[in-house]
This record gives C-alpha cells, sequence and structure tokens, in this order.
C-alpha cells in the first residue's frame, strides 16, 4: 500500500515552496515553531494532536510528516494507536481508513526506527523542514 509521499519528498516539496514563496513559508514555519514549542503540552503531544486532526481531514502527506514528527518527539506505538482511535472516533468511516493507513505506515517506519539514530534530533523551537 502506498503510504502517500515520504518525509523526505516531503521536506524537498516544502523547501521548493519555501524558494517559491519564501514570506508565505517563513510565516508557516514560525507559526510551526511557535505552535510546536514546549508549552502546557510537550511538542509529543503536540505531534499526537496533528496525527490526529491529519487522519481527520484525510491528508495523507500530513499523516506521514506528523507520524514521523510524533516518533522523533518519542511517541510510542501505543500512543499512536490511542491518537488512531481518537482520529477515528472524531471523523468516523473515512478516519477508519486513513487511521488504517497511518498504521500501516507506523508498522512499515518502526523496523527502520529501532536504532533511533536513525531519526532526526527533534528541536522543539524550530519547525521540522529547518533542520
Amino acid at each position: 500500500m502506498d503510504h502517500g509521499p515520504t518525509y523526505t519528498e516531503l521536506s524537498r516539496r516544502m523547501a521548493r515552496m519555501a524558494d517559491a514563496a519564501p514570506a508565505v513559508m517563513t510565516g508557516f514555519r514560525k507559526l510551526h515553531g511557535a505552535t510546536q514549542a514546549r508549552g502546557a503540552l510537550d511538542p509529543k503531544v503536540k505531534e499526537l494532536m496533528a496525527l490526529a486532526i491529519s487522519i481527520a481531514i484525510h491528508c495523507d502527506g500530513c499523516i506521514t510528516y506528523h507520524l514521523h514528527d510524533a516518533l522523533a518527539a518519542g511517541a510510542t506505538r501505543e500512543e499512536v494507536v490511542e491518537t488512531v482511535g481518537v482520529a477515528v472516533m472524531m471523523g468516523g468511516g473515512p478516519a477508519v481508513l486513513y487511521g488504517s493507513q497511518a498504521l500501516e505506515a507506523l508498522d512499515a517506519a518502526l523496523p527502520g526506527l529501532v536504532a533511533e539514530a536513525d531519526l532526526p534530533a527533534y528541536d522543539e523551537g524550530t519547525a521540522p523542514s529547518d533542520s
């Protein structure tokens, strides 16, 4: 099953967007960095929230991006599975299909993520695309 574009491909696309519309992407990076910074909620929780929303709104690229970043922020398989459950509750039948897609992507990613060195360091002060 195709899980949509890879994290690397999404990062490449966003870099091209930044070249084409630097002011827009600078604003987006600032917004992303501000919303994902540690506050009352830690970045892992915020990434899991973003993953749930991604599933509920049926955004393949968003699922890829926020699953990657949730894992990089320390999310466990069990936390991702619970997050998918919340998305299904909020999104109904279509969220079941997208949630299933997220779980398949998680299972496909986990063997390569056994060594934490495979994940980039998570810098909660900047957007992941800046690293």
